[in-house]
């Protein structure tokens, strides 16, 4: 058993840092293409705001997956919620606060809507996610009308187009590192006392570094334009408290049970439907949360808002080494998934490649990752 978990964890920091090396070659590349424009700070900035919102949709989703779940309508979830919010927003003028709550109010019995009929009703979350997926666009059209619901008030836009000063993004960064540096060295001492094998200090702390540079680059990047976006930040945060609930929670740990084997699961005492309607309204709230942003950055509600996103997301955590039979998969990683997805999106939008090839390359990177993770379980 822990040989089988070190192994893991080994496979998890490969991954990790292949999925780095992959950002690097993707920047190396389209920055060659683009004689340098790929990398200016006006680019890096927006490139960043594009992966918040697949970011956030890939955390609500590798929670789905790692559940041995998946959810096709997250998509058409976030176009009606962001239709709803700028509904709330233009049509009925209502204050910002109350707007966000009702979105998030809604997101989350979307969620759980879905959750209840998978768990408790036992029909396939493919199925059910599938006619969300119809039925939420529809939802939409019917709502707006088939029109576009602009522009949202100045108040919406800090949402998904306001940023951070400078000051503040300094701050906050050292907030992090300081966070991150006092996580680290807390967990390798409990690990010694309790017995358990730990990284040399030499390696942890040269991991820490590489952390913080990269950290200090990015910051200075971002300043050198107009600052940390927001949608950014909000990423980031969700990024750190969802992955803590996956890695030091009880019910993280009960996810991660049901996905790998159900039925140990329910014969030991799990609620196991009660476990999947609640990551189910996770995966809404964080959909919620991302139409926002969504509905924020267009300045209003599109009834096309959010199409196909649900493959962007399936796509960032198995890219990120989210299984998807169950049972395997990290927040950070399905973040960095994103990022690559972004990466991509972003690179071959500069150069004018056709968007029937944009699918293409989207649809072939997401085959070889699927591939490759059928292939490793093969091996094993």
């Amino acid at each position: 058993m822990m040989q089988s978990m070190i192994s893991r964890l080994k496979a998890i920091n490969l991954q990790t840092l292949v999925m780095a090396g992959a950002i690097v070659a993707i920047a190396i590349f389209f920055s060659i293409a683009t004689e340098g424009d790929y990398l200016t700070a006006r680019n890096v900035s927006n490139l960043l705001r594009q992966t918040a919102i697949t970011g956030i949709l890939a955390i609500g989703m590798v929670f789905v997956i790692v559940s041995a779940e998946i959810d096709l309508s997250v998509g058409s979830m976030m176009g009606l919620l962001g239709g709803v919010a700028a509904i709330l927003d233009v049509w009925y003028g209502w204050p910002l606060p109350l707007t966000i709550l009702a979105t998030l109010a809604a997101g989350l019995l979307l969620g759980a809507w879905n959750g209840w009929w998978v768990a408790y009703r036992k029909v396939p979350s493919f199925i059910v996610t599938l006619a969300g997926m119809l039925a939420f666009r529809g939802i939409l059209i019917g709502l707006t009308g088939g029109t576009t619901v602009a522009p949202t008030s100045e108040a919406m836009g800090i949402i998904g187009q306001s940023y951070l000063s400078s000051t503040l993004g300094w701050l906050i960064g050292c907030g992090c590192l300081l966070l991150l540096f006092g996580t680290t060295f807390r967990g390798r001492q409990q690990r010694l006392q309790h017995g358990l094998s730990a990284k040399p200090l030499p390696q942890t702390l040269i991991g820490l570094a590489v952390a913080m540079a990269a950290l200090v680059t990015l910051l200075y990047v971002l300043n050198d334009y107009r600052g940390v976006p927001t949608p950014v930040l909000i990423l980031a945060g969700l990024m750190v408290l969802l992955a803590f609930v996956a890695n030091k929670t009880a019910f993280g740990r009960r996810v991660y049970a049901v996905g790998g084997n159900l039925e140990a699961s329910r014969l030991s005492g799990l609620r196991v439907e009660r476990i999947k309607l609640a990551v189910f309204a996770l995966n809404g709230l964080m959909v919620a949360v991302a139409a926002l942003i969504l509905s924020s950055r267009l300045g209003a509600g599109s009834p096309s808002a959010g199409t196909i996103a649900e493959l962007d997301a399936i796509a960032a955590c198995v890219i990120g080494g989210t299984s998807l039979a169950g049972g395997v998969g990290t927040v950070f990683g399905a973040v960095l998934g994103a990022l690559i997805m972004a990466s991509l999106d972003n690179g071959m939008s500069m150069l004018d490649v056709p968007t029937y090839w944009q699918y293409i390359v989207k649809g072939s990177i997401l085959l070889l990752a699927v591939w490759m993770d059928v292939a490793s379980k093969a091996k094993r």
